[in-house]
């Protein structure tokens, strides 16, 4: 890289050289560190968007950097053709964090569902009996778990979806938060999973009815169906809980993570199971060049030990109940409802005078704060974990002032 450039010139290069697949909000992030982001221009704003979750530990958190860069420095990558001297470490250390026998590493979010999705089918084929070919799996509507067309081949969101096909079969998709609707897909002997984020976080952090979670978790129980959680989102400490899951003491068959296992310094992802599940997937049947490298794997173990350390759960829990408290008092007309769990919560905006979500985000990045809408007229609020409670009161304000303007 030459030397540093404007914001202006940072968006036209990407303008033109870069696919258009994404409309960021127009600033130009250059620095960061812990709840806090600065632009080209050196201007401050508090990150409320976290990179969707992915650094929940914080931007730059020194001691998952210090782990990345001691790695990088002594050996990055060997594939697994051979051994390295960290996987197993990490390995034992990830499962024994969760709970599982085994976890098989990878590196994006959708390559995690894709794997839960492979070894969900390979299950039901070698232990549950489907015929071949015939295996189920009953989605959510509005759900999210990545872009591949596997996974768009689930979606609901035209967005996502149109345009893409062939599709690939063996979805059921049924309402979300309606067990009725779940009961009825699980009639069919050739359900193999239930994939389902235990809060639908892209859909605007659509949180199910109190129970849900564990009564579908019990429902699949009965019928010998995999419930599957996506955690990659609602995972690592941001629900108030180490897994949203836990609030509901729901143990998953088969468990998803990204984002923020590696506290957003490096692209790791992981899928657990126990060895009833996981070893029906045999040497050849799955794999990832970069998946499970040296560096993930050093990386990955710091950002859960900091998890740990810095006890983000209880924080997100706490400081989660002070923002929604909060923003329930602001008067203003375009918010119609505030709600969420630990520190992964949405605005509801009401248009008004035409302006939209969009003009509030636009406001607020303008006042210090960003984030961004989600389906035109929901603000996601998730900040980094470890604000404190002081930046979070600061933060408040910049949306209070944000809304005032439009009124």
């Amino acid at each position: 890289m030459s030397e540093k450039i404007t914001s202006k010139k940072a968006m036209e290069l990407e303008d033109k050289y870069g696919a258009h697949n994404y409309h960021p909000l127009p600033v130009v992030l250059s620095k960061g560190k812990g709840p806090k982001v600065w632009d080209a221009e050196g201007k401050e704003y508090f990150d409320f968007l976290s990179a969707y979750s992915a650094v929940n530990q914080g931007h730059c958190h020194p001691k998952i950097v210090g782990a990345m860069v001691d790695q990088a420095q002594t050996l990055t990558l060997t594939s697994r053709a051979f051994y390295s001297d960290v996987l197993g470490v990490y390995e034992k250390y990830i499962t024994e964090y969760f709970g599982y026998d085994k976890v098989l590493p990878m590196n994006s979010g959708a390559e995690g569902d894709e794997t839960a999705l492979k070894l969900t089918r390979k299950w039901a084929y070698e232990k549950k009996g489907v015929p071949e070919g015939e295996a189920k799996i009953i989605v959510c509507e509005n759900n999210f778990h990545g872009r591949t067309i596997t996974i768009v081949s689930m979606s609901t969101d035209p967005d996502a979806k149109k345009g893409f096909g062939p599709y690939t079969p063996g979805f059921i998709v049924i309402p979300y938060n309606d067990l009725d609707a779940l009961e009825k897909a699980l009639e069919d002997p050739n359900v193999a999973g239930f994939l389902v984020e235990p809060i639908q976080g892209e859909a605007g952090v659509m949180v199910p009815d109190e129970g849900y979670l564990s009564k579908a978790y019990q429902m699949c129980k009965d019928k010998n169906v995999l419930f599957i959680a996506d955690e990659v989102q609602t995972g690592i400490a941001r629900t108030g809980k180490l897994l949203a899951c836990d609030h509901e003491n729901v143990r998953p068959d088969v468990l998803i993570l990204g984002k923020a296992l590696s506290g957003g310094a490096y692209p790791v992802s992981a899928v657990l199971a126990d060895d009833d599940i996981m070893l029906t997937i045999k040497p050849g049947e799955h794999g990832s060049t970069f998946g499970g490298n040296p560096v993930a794997a050093r990386v990955a173990v710091a950002a859960l030990e900091v998890v740990k350390e810095e006890n983000l759960a209880e924080r997100a829990e706490n400081l989660g109940r002070l923002f929604r408290d909060e923003m329930k008092k602001v008067d203003s007309e375009m918010i119609e409802l505030v709600r969420g769990k630990g520190l992964l919560n949405a605005v509801v905006i009401r248009p008004k005078n035409g302006k939209t979500a969009w003009d509030v985000c636009v406001k607020m990045a303008e006042n210090g704060l960003l984030a961004k809408p989600t389906h035109d007229h929901i603000i996601r609020f998730a900040p980094p974990l470890v604000i404190s409670e002081e930046e979070l009161m600061q933060a408040i304000e910049i949306i209070k002032k944000s809304l005032a303007a439009f009124e």
